[in-house]
């Protein structure tokens, strides 16, 4: 007997490469792509809002060719608790100190938020109605990610004035340009070799998948990006622990230690320069700038902090011996200033309902969740992170939100039996859902 998404191939095909297309272009749409402010407004506004319109059109898609909405919640907490966050972060607009900033960052957050709900939405309902089908988040992203840091790793060769930003003086030359924060660039390189491991253990011919990894593996070293190195190093091992091939196990250690020396000494110490050093040792600057947050900044507005993604009364915060700073580098601490004490309260207990939902989740979602988590959890503690200004950390947390939060409802309404029989009669013969 034909499974059901065999009967649907090409439907899903076709599903496959829209989810792809639209989550490339989400992503796509963070990066700064022209030095014009009027167009990078454009594409990380206007271009976002489109893409968000056909997550939701891809979904209205997959209802109106064969299945219903019949998802219902769990683990109501973790969502529940992050709409508390934006909620508080719309009514601090009457409080911010710049009302239209904090307006442009929500609404780029809630973009995300929306896009989330539905494109996992799409995959649960597909999980449900097309039961077989290959379709995965892991996949997607991971090929997302390859195709971003692809252009990169080219740009990088034929244009390298525009995808090498230079740093410490001009000393050092790091993957990323004026397009994207090279340490926001390794984070996503992170998240794309967490995606794309899952593919080693689905496909046979790992040859390609082991490709695209190497690929992303390079752009992430020429990131120069420390927090991004230590974040794909615990994922590394976090599978290592999961594999019970002790040979295979054996092998990768292997290879992870020859590299690990180099990558740590060319990447985290710089080479062993002892002002480098000292500047890691301040993680470049950021523990003075955190002192100064708490002990100067956070007493002016302790509870309900500066209004959503402020941090001070002005553009940007300064102490008499720390750099100007427009966010804190800390995703915790940029809830503290712009929030207070309240919006962090909000905000703890969210990341611990939703790691508890992620424990609770089967062994392959439970493990690829903790894969993407892992780079984005290390990156808020010193760049933006999923509570700070908007970028695709925030999308990815977001994500993770809904994969543990929607779940088939085993109760058809009559209506819902009534429409399914007529869309999808097949579902019927195969005893699947009726």
């Amino acid at each position: 007997m034909e499974s059901l998404a065999h009967k649907h191939q090409h439907f899903l095909k076709k599903t496959n490469n829209q989810l792809f297309i639209i989550l490339l272009l989400m992503v796509a749409c963070f990066f700064t792509w022209s030095e014009n402010v009027a167009i990078t407004r454009g594409i990380k506004v206007v271009g976002r809002m489109g893409v968000m319109i056909s997550s939701i059109l891809v979904y209205q898609k997959i209802i109106n060719y064969g299945s219903v909405n019949s998802l219902a919640y769990k683990n109501i907490f973790s969502p529940i608790l992050y709409m508390a966050y934006l909620t508080l972060g719309f009514i601090s607009f009457s409080w911010s100190t710049n009302p239209g900033f904090s307006a442009l960052q929500w609404f780029m957050t809630f973009q995300s938020f929306v896009f989330a709900y539905f494109f996992v939405k799409s995959l649960k309902i597909l999980d449900v109605y097309f039961e077989g089908h290959s379709i995965r988040l892991y996949h997607l992203l991971g090929n997302t990610v390859f195709v971003l840091q692809l252009v990169f790793v080219i740009g990088m060769w034929i244009a390298p004035d525009v995808f090498f930003r230079l740093t410490d003086g001009g000393e050092e030359a790091r993957l990323g340009g004026t397009l994207m924060n090279p340490n926001e660039l390794g984070m996503l390189a992170g998240v794309g070799c967490a995606c794309l491991i899952f593919d080693l253990y689905r496909f046979k011919n790992k040859a390609w998948t082991i490709i695209k990894i190497l690929v992303i593996m390079y752009a992430l070293y020429m990131t120069g990006s420390r927090s991004s190195l230590i974040g794909i190093l615990l994922i590394i091992f976090f599978h290592i622990n999961q594999t019970k091939k002790k040979t295979l196990k054996f092998a990768i250690i292997g290879v992870v230690a020859a590299i690990t020396p180099f990558a740590v000494y060319s990447i985290i110490l710089k080479g062993g320069d002892q002002s480098r050093l000292e500047e890691v040792m301040s993680l470049t600057g950021r523990l003075p700038f955190w002192k100064a947050l708490i002990n100067e900044g956070l007493p002016r507005e302790p509870l309900l902090g500066f209004g959503f993604m402020r941090i001070d009364y002005k553009e940007f915060f300064q102490s008499a011996h720390t750099y100007p700073g427009k966010m804190t580098h800390n995703t915790f601490m940029q809830v503290l200033m712009n929030l207070g004490f309240i919006g962090l309260t909000i905000v703890l207990f969210q990341v611990f309902f939703t790691l508890k939902s992620i424990l609770s989740q089967p062994k392959e979602t439970k493990l690829m969740l903790i894969g993407i988590l892992i780079p984005i959890i290390i990156n808020s503690f010193t760049e933006f992170g999923i509570f700070g200004e908007s970028n695709y950390g925030i999308l990815f947390y977001q994500i993770i939100i809904f994969s543990v939060t929607l779940k088939n409802s085993s109760y058809l309404t009559r209506l819902q039996k009534i429409v399914l029989k007529r869309k999808r009669p097949d579902l019927i013969e195969e005893n699947s859902i009726l």
